[in-house]
């Protein structure tokens, strides 16, 4: 009976990805080789019809590009016109989606049989099970959990946080404030955030020191409408859902928040992946953060938020290339961080303010907690790249988030040495 039912469901997993399939399309290397051939990348990444996985920075890194059937012709055609090296790194995006999502549900599915949790670090779990964890955690360790929902998102899902403590009752404690997933197909963050829930509250033995004089509150999915979207028709998908004209839905919440809008590095067409929506905090997912945010105001000592792919800790400002007088505080937390994953497993982290070591974006979720909200430190963590970059395999999902953890836990104790 077991087996049947796990056919049916792997079954119905192909059947929801044919909403997108991502049949045919190709995901691309180029390499460029001076500032012309960059500028032209530039120029190419504000297409809304080519993905750009990331944006052209160093000469001689690879920018990577996922196109679709119809545009791969021109596309290839216009690289070779103007000499620029490219390669093609997946040739058939939608096999190898469904081939992941095969293998995702196979190892959900045995992880609800052979597991006492909703969630395992041998899949990527869909929002009702995280949410679930998070209460089963509530249960189980009532003197030290505490769930609650923080709000709901456009479709009326529960946005659930998790504030962790010592149990000693002691109220008014610092807070290490930690969110993931504003980006829907960015899976492997949740995960993270998940497994820093797992080691704060099922391994407290080994990590009471992070928490004898700060609590930790944690939203692990801050765009559930988008992740769910990204598991049932869409899994590059990375926007928000509401909807925005008749032909497009969905705003780039790291491009929503109040504090130097829409400046730079976001886009003022709906249909774009960076559209920053209509107004600031136009959005109700982005709206629980600001009041999270604020609500922490004075408390919070350090605001952590996951993204992936790319290697890199970034800290504000993200609107402007000039550094906040107190950049070394934000350069010292997060190369703790840097140097205990380096040193645990040799992956290396670049460190730096976004806009220069990244891109200019303006209207992200640090600034805004740094420059509004008042939180001393605030990082972004990207996470490193799997598979072709937002898609890593279920393998990967343990190694990638032990690093991660290691990582947190060094910028955890840096700031509390510190606040």
């Amino acid at each position: 009976m077991f087996l049947k039912t796990c056919l049916l469901l792997l079954v119905c997993s192909v059947a929801a990805l044919s909403a997108h399939s991502y049949d045919g399309y190709k995901i691309y290397d180029i390499y460029a080789r001076n500032n012309f051939e960059k500028q032209l990348l530039l120029r190419l990444a504000n297409n809304v019809d080519y993905d750009f996985f990331d944006m052209p920075r160093a000469l001689d890194v690879a920018t990577r590009v996922m196109v679709q059937p119809k545009d791969q012709e021109s596309f290839e055609e216009l690289l070779r016109r103007f000499a620029v090296n490219f390669m093609v790194i997946d040739n058939n995006v939608g096999n190898t989606l469904q081939q992941e999502q095969l293998e995702n549900q196979s190892q959900r599915l045995m992880a609800q049989r052979d597991t006492k949790r909703s969630i395992s670090f041998t899949a990527f779990h869909r929002h009702d099970e995280i949410n679930a964890y998070l209460d089963e955690l509530a249960k189980a360790y009532p003197s030290r959990v505490t769930v609650k929902t923080a709000g709901k998102s456009y479709e009326n899902r529960d946005l659930k946080t998790i504030t962790i403590s010592n149990g000693d009752g002691k109220s008014g404690k610092n807070v290490i404030f930690l969110d993931a997933g504003i980006h829907a197909r960015e899976w492997i963050a949740p995960a993270a955030a998940l497994y820093v829930i797992y080691q704060l509250v099922e391994n407290f033995v080994a990590n009471a020191d992070l928490l004898k004089s700060y609590d930790w509150v944690i939203l692990p999915v801050v765009n559930p409408d988008g992740y769910e979207y990204t598991h049932t028709s869409s899994r590059m998908w990375r926007k928000t859902r509401k909807p925005v004209s008749s032909a497009c839905y969905g705003t780039d919440g790291n491009r929503n928040f109040d504090f130097h809008w829409g400046e730079v590095g976001a886009s003022s067409f709906s249909c774009a992946d960076t559209y920053k929506g209509k107004t600031a905090f136009s959005e109700p997912e982005t709206q629980l953060v600001r009041d999270l945010l604020l609500s922490l105001q004075g408390r919070g000592k350090f605001y952590l938020t996951l993204h992936s792919y790319g290697n890199y800790l970034l800290y504000p400002w993200g609107w402007t290339s000039d550094l906040p007088a107190d950049w070394r505080a934000h350069d010292e937390v997060a190369q703790a961080g840097a140097a205990a994953i380096k040193a645990s497993t040799g992956t290396k982290y670049t460190v730096g303010s976004s806009t220069n070591v990244l891109y200019a974006a303006a209207g992200g979720s640090d600034d805004y907690a740094f420059g509004v909200a008042k939180f001393p430190v605030s990082v972004t963590m990207e996470l490193p790249a799997g598979g072709t970059g937002f898609n890593p395999s279920t393998e990967q999902i343990l190694p990638f988030v032990t690093e991660t953890w290691t990582g947190i836990r060094a910028m955890a104790e840096k700031v509390i040495q510190k606040y």
